[in-house]
Parts: structure tokens; sequence; C-alpha cells
């Protein structure tokens, strides 16, 4: 199973970035094979719009299964959510920190976007 984190980092000890859409890069952690792979998200970080929509197709692409992150604006929320890509927000620090609450069951899949679009 892939799971992909907001990032601005290479590894799993990188802080996660609170932003979907808007992310420097997505770190995507591969659960049976324990190896990372970190995608750059550069082109969407200043995006005028669609950067919610982009960034869903790249994690899309990349074969992700869920994704973590601090936030998810509502165009992202209904593509990731279209695509089948479960959603967990978290407020936690790195994405080890993100991904340990994950595997222990902490996180709660979100039901809805949980900021406005176009949030910065």
């Amino acid at each position: 199973m892939k799971i992909a984190f907001t990032t601005s980092g290479e590894t799993l000890d990188a802080p996660l970035d609170s932003r979907f859409g808007r992310a420097p890069k997505f770190l995507i952690y591969d659960t049976e094979t324990d190896t990372t792979e970190v995608v750059d998200n550069s082109r969407n970080l200043n995006a005028m719009q669609g950067a919610g929509i982009q960034s869903a197709e790249i994690v899309s692409r990349l074969g992700a299964e869920y994704l973590v992150t601090g936030h998810c604006g509502p165009k992202a929320f209904g593509a990731l959510s279209a695509a089948g890509i479960k959603i967990y927000t978290t407020n936690a620090a790195t994405v080890r920190e993100a991904l340990e609450q994950l595997k222990a069951g902490n996180l709660s899949t979100a039901e809805s976007s949980d900021v406005e679009g176009h949030w910065v």
C-alpha cells in the first residue's frame, strides 16, 4: 500500500506540510517494501488556481491509496475522493510522526474538506 504525505523535505523526519495542493513535495511511503519516493510539486506551489486538483492527479498517478496532510480544500478533496484515495488530516510535526499516528489507528478518515479553496 502506498501512502502520500505532504512535505518540504526528503525523508520521514522532514516536516509534514499543512497544505495539500500547495505542498512543495509529496513523500510516498510504500508499506510493502518499506521504501520512500519523493516527488516534486513545486509547479503547483505557486499556481494561480487548480493546485489542489493537479496535486490530486499527481498523488493518484503515483498509486497512493491514502493521503496524510495538514489540511485539504474542497476541490482537492473531491478529486482525491473520486480517485478512491482516503484522506487523513493531522497536526503532526513530521512525516514519521504522521505515519506512526496512521499505523496506530489514531487518525480518522476525513469526511469533507476542512479549509476554503485557495487557502495559503
